[in-house]
C-alpha cells in the first residue's frame, strides 16, 4: 500500500525524455470508485517562480508505467 504522502516525496521522471517533472502535488480522484484518476505535478513558472501561479500538469493514472522507491515512471508527450 502507498500513502499519499509517500507519492509526494518521489521525483516524478518522463521516460518519453528523461526529463525530471518534479513531485506529487496533487491527485484527482474519483469519489464514486474511490480510484486515482491522475496525478499533479507543477509545471513551468511564471517570473522565475517570484511571482504567479505555476501552470500545473495532469498525468492521467494509465499514463503512470511504475512507481519505485524512490521514482515514479510515467510516459508523456508533452507539447
Amino acid at each position: 500500500m502507498v500513502r499519499i504522502s509517500d507519492l509526494e516525496n518521489r521525483d516524478v521522471i518522463n521516460i518519453a525524455d528523461g526529463r525530471r517533472m518534479g513531485n506529487v502535488v496533487d491527485l484527482e480522484l474519483d469519489l464514486e470508485s474511490g480510484r486515482i484518476q491522475a496525478i499533479v505535478v507543477p509545471g513551468s513558472q511564471r517570473l522565475l517562480g517570484l511571482w504567479g501561479k505555476s501552470d500545473e500538469i495532469v498525468i492521467a493514472w494509465d499514463k503512470i508505467k511504475k512507481i519505485g522507491a524512490d521514482v515514479i515512471l510515467v510516459e508523456v508527450t508533452l507539447t
